[in-house]
């Protein structure tokens, strides 16, 4: 337990400073004389850029556990948001997020493979990845405000100066507080290893499965592209951001619903993507309905799907490499976050963007494979056995 509140309070900081930046980077590259077009694909180059981190985090984080990659992906992302301040070209931001990209990829699986192999409960570990939700949307609450607020005060350069020695600041923290792995020697004396356990991963997953984070990454990468440049651009950086604090509180009321996690992954997917679609219809169709009100049911959504869609893959692969397990859902949510911002960024002036998110989450609705009839609706206890989708 104490490993896990030190892991909350770093992933705080961390994403208190990643999402300070989501509405301060397109005014950021606005301002550099950077096009629409430049910026859709500014933000995708940064999930492009995830893909060979996250192809090496898997394998990495099993082999030598959490802590360094955690320590290395938070040092190294404050460091160029220490360069970033001094960005003087639009060029020069897209290099400096694309490095950026591939540096947090580790960040993600390690933490989350930290947290699960904490318990060997499902619903236990449900708990853990509700409290990662939490603590995610919390910081989320309060950093796009707070983002907006800083760059008011001080500036672009101050913001991202701010921010950089934020984050190695946090570094420094779990390089100081967070638990080494167990050396070989104390593995062959029968001691518990409390970043890996050695149980064979079970990946039964079709490829239909990889598409639910996919779609939830690509349609997030679209809400993220289109809220900044509402009213043709002219919407303010300090309204933008308490859009985004209105989503997360939205997810900060499911995610405090801490029984829904005695219900069956599955069964919480389905509904939070179905959620998610009916939103982004709404953000398409639906203009005399206010956009907060859309907002805040888009975050109720999200808080019902992240935790769940953790435990299903923890539930799929029956506990064991966790690292290489959530290193392929970021995959798929770095390809669709690559896809998204893109695909908003050229066809905007065809079709709505939100439009085309939510004919993305039905398909994959539709696409989702049976589940086991014989599965309970609610999470199994550690005597019963795990059952698969």
């Amino acid at each position: 337990m104490k490993t896990a509140l030190w892991l909350y309070m770093f992933l705080f900081l961390a994403f208190f400073d990643l999402h300070a930046q989501y509405p301060v980077l397109t005014p950021f590259a606005i301002s550099l004389g950077a096009a629409p077009t430049f910026i859709g694909w500014m933000m995708g180059i940064y999930a492009l850029t995830h893909l060979p981190g996250n192809l090496l985090a898997g394998n990495l984080i099993d082999r030598h556990g959490s802590r360094r990659y955690i320590i290395f992906s938070l040092t190294a992302a404050g460091v160029i948001l220490l360069l970033q301040a001094h960005v003087q070209l639009p060029w020069q931001l897209l290099v400096l997020r694309s490095i950026s990209g591939f540096v947090l990829a580790f960040l993600s699986p390690a933490c989350l493979a930290l947290l699960a192999s904490l318990s060997r409960d499902p619903v236990t570990q449900g708990k853990y990845m509700s409290g990662h939700g939490v603590i995610h949307t919390l910081a989320s609450v309060l950093s796009p405000a707070a983002g907006a607020f800083i760059v008011a005060k001080a500036g672009f350069s101050g913001t991202f100066q701010s921010l950089g020695w934020l984050l190695i600041f946090t570094g420094l923290m779990a390089f100081l507080s967070l638990p080494k792995p167990l050396s070989a020697a104390d593995r062959d004396k029968g001691q518990a290893v409390p970043i890996n356990n050695g149980t064979p991963a079970r990946l039964p997953f079709s490829l239909r499965l990889y598409l639910i984070p996919f779609a939830i990454a690509c349609s997030q990468g679209i809400l993220f592209f289109e809220i900044p440049l509402r009213e043709s651009g002219l919407a303010s950086i300090m309204s933008t951001g308490l859009l985004f604090s209105v989503i997360s509180l939205g997810a900060l009321v499911t995610l405090s619903m801490l029984f829904l996690n005695r219900y069956a992954p599955y069964i919480r997917v389905t509904i939070g993507v179905l959620g998610l679609a009916i939103c982004f219809y709404a953000l398409a169709a639906a203009d005399h309905v206010p956009i907060t009100v859309i907002l805040f049911a888009l975050g109720l959504a999200k808080g019902l799907l992240f935790p769940a869609l953790s435990s299903l893959f923890i539930e799929l692969s029956g506990g064991g490499r966790l690292g290489k397990v959530f290193s392929l859902q970021s995959i798929a949510m770095s390809l669709g976050s690559f896809v998204g911002p893109i695909a908003a960024g050229q066809l905007r002036t065809v079709v709505s963007p939100y439009f085309i998110a939510f004919l993305m989450l039905m398909t994959v609705l539709l696409l989702l494979p049976k589940r086991n009839r014989e599965a309970p609706l609610t999470a199994v206890s550690p005597e019963t056995p795990i059952s698969t989708v």
